[in-house]
């Protein structure tokens, strides 16, 4: 089957749906036909990806592809990125791209050090594009080296942006010959943007039925979370450990998110708790990104949460 945020990925930077002035910025750097090195910034699934490739389709550059959380180590360098950066365009007159998506995750003791080279190195011949969720993981000097583009959609724009996202689903969704309940799908767009990859992600695993309608929140985390809070507010261990057995394969980042933005609810008008609770929240938040057994590490969380 194929993706819906692959097959429906813009192909020019005139389709994207991005913030005004970033998007005027990035059409006129296309009208003048040369591009900077540039660091694209913002949250995951906001269109940094789309857009570095789209300028390389736009400008018909050569280029490839780096994903920096699989490749990060400094054998990626000397074999993909040197190999294809010192040799000759296949379009006469126009310089190579380099694509490195997720950059945060290079090794800054290695990777990215060597990286600051090749940019010097290769300046006649190539460009480097480096997106990242966070920039400030870069090195001083790379980041120097780049100009820098965020992504982050302004509160003013927001609304906007989210309808021309909404109209932009609607689309997709007849092309996929599936029925949707507007108000069921503005309430997608609104809950997960602005991650349109999410957005577009949830639709398409709702699909299935040929109807996108209420139902499509049954199975939402922050529903299910419920039966959760009520076992912590209880104190009730086997209860939780049950939840947490039944929903082991629950996205982590999601469940985290349902357990911050409902502490209101489960400590009301009691800010100690709440201080308390974020600090556990945030420490097992972080560590999911480095565990092997998510169950453990979402287990260790309740029994601190319990405490509390």
């Amino acid at each position: 089957m194929t993706l819906w945020v692959e097959k429906y990925r813009p192909k020019t930077v005139a389709e994207t749906i991005l913030p005004s002035k970033l998007k005027s910025e990035l059409l006129e750097m296309l009208k003048s036909g040369e591009i900077p090195h540039s660091i694209f910034h913002g949250k995951s699934g906001i269109g940094k990806t789309t857009v570095a490739r789209a300028i390389a389709h736009g400008l018909g550059m050569d280029f490839i592809f780096i994903n920096g959380s699989d490749d990060r180590n400094i054998d990626t360098l000397r074999t993909k990125v040197k190999q294809f950066a010192s040799s000759i365009s296949l379009t006469p007159g126009l310089k190579k791209l380099v694509i490195i998506d997720e950059a945060d995750y290079l090794n800054s003791n290695s990777t990215q050090p060597a990286l600051r080279a090749f940019i010097e190195e290769f300046e006649d011949n190539c460009r480097f594009i480096f997106t990242c969720n966070f920039e400030a993981k870069l090195l001083p000097a790379i980041r120097s080296r780049c100009q820098l583009f965020n992504f982050m959609v302004p509160a003013d724009e927001l609304q906007v942006i989210q309808l021309g996202f909404y109209n932009r689903l609607n689309e997709i969704l007849k092309a996929e010959n599936v029925e949707a309940d507007p108000k069921t799908l503005a309430e997608v767009v609104f809950k997960f943007s602005p991650d349109w990859r999410k957005v577009i992600g949830e639709c398409q695993r709702y699909s299935v039925t040929g109807k996108i309608d209420a139902g499509i929140f049954v199975d939402n985390v922050e529903t299910n979370i419920k039966k959760l809070l009520e076992c912590i507010s209880k104190k009730d261990f086997k209860g939780a450990r049950a939840w947490i057995g039944e929903n082991s394969s629950i996205e982590t980042t999601s469940f985290y998110r349902a357990l911050f933005d409902n502490l209101g609810v489960l400590y009301i008008n009691d800010d100690a708790r709440i201080q308390a609770a974020i600090l556990i929240i945030g420490d097992y938040s972080y560590k999911s990104a480095f565990v092997i057994d998510q169950e453990v590490n979402m287990s260790c969380c309740i029994v601190e949460l319990l405490r509390v």
